[in-house]
């Protein structure tokens, strides 16, 4: 039986008949023994893998990052990204603030139509052009809220503050 939590957390993700067969070759690889959660995590990822339909994301298309349960991804939760590689497993998506390798359950597709969509990609290269580690907190704060955006757009004075940005840091295109 399991001893920590850290076991159990990933077996939660797939049905019931999938999680004692998870748990019993996880014992199995541990050589008989309560297996370390690393070795149950590798037993999930591969059933999801062999499980998983495949990759339907296209180069282009904006997708929402969902942060569950993924600690690599904390403070991303919300934002949008762009599409830039579309791998087996996982996307590759380009943010406000860099590009991420992000699995596809922690993506969800907001279906905008082409031009939307290209609409996005010119409002990340001009928050890309802007955004710095160096930038002041404020500065900073406002750049991530517009990479949260759920529509394809800015208002007109998000659009004159991201204007006023792009002059006040000289990178304007």
């Amino acid at each position: 039986m399991p001893t920590s939590e850290g076991q159990v957390r990933p077996i939660t993700k797939l049905e019931p008949q999938e999680q004692w067969e998870v748990w019993q070759t996880a014992v199995e690889l541990a050589g008989g023994k309560v297996p370390p959660a690393r070795i149950v995590k590798d037993v999930v990822q591969r059933i999801m893998e062999r499980t998983k339909v495949s990759n339907t994301y296209q180069t282009g298309e904006v997708c929402q990052i969902l942060a569950k349960d993924n600690p690599e991804l904390r403070g991303k939760g919300g934002c949008w990204g762009i599409v830039v590689r579309v791998n087996d497993f996982s996307c590759t998506v380009k943010s406000w603030d860099g590009e991420y390798t992000v699995a596809l359950q922690h993506l969800k597709s907001y279906n905008y139509l082409p031009a939307e969509c290209e609409q996005m990609q010119v409002i990340c290269d001009r928050i890309s052009r802007v955004y710095s580690d160096s930038l002041e907190e404020t500065v900073k704060s406002l750049l991530q809220s517009l990479g949260k955006l759920n529509r394809p757009y800015l208002t007109a004075v998000e659009e004159k503050l991201l204007t006023l940005l792009e002059s006040e840091y000289g990178r304007i295109p």
